[in-house]
């Protein structure tokens, strides 16, 4: 099993392939389907914002709240698509919304 797997934009894959890690840089309608794959393949999935947005709110409500991969969404570079506020998500998660 490979251990981590990053789902996003060609420049990014790029770096995360010097890391490492598996790539794949998926179109908008294949997002879905790539995701899919690399979880049934890796320990920990990173997606980019672009990917994230394109699987839909809640299959990815989904995947980051599943025990097992671990799936986060990681900034890209060029951060048009802002990353959800991770404190706010965990609150929301664990039931500390006021």
């Amino acid at each position: 099993m490979t251990i981590a797997f990053y789902l996003g934009d060609e420049t990014s894959a790029a770096g995360w392939r010097l890391a490492g890690l598996r790539t794949r840089t998926p179109a908008a309608r294949d997002a879905r389907a790539a995701l899919a794959e690399a979880c049934l393949q890796a320990q920990i999935v990173l997606l980019s914002p672009r990917v994230a947005a394109a699987i839909g709110e809640r299959s990815l409500q989904g995947v980051l709240s599943a025990m097992s991969p671990l799936v986060l969404v990681v900034p890209d570079p060029e951060g048009d698509i802002p990353v959800a506020d991770l404190a706010a998500r965990l609150h929301a998660q664990l039931g500390l919304v006021a």
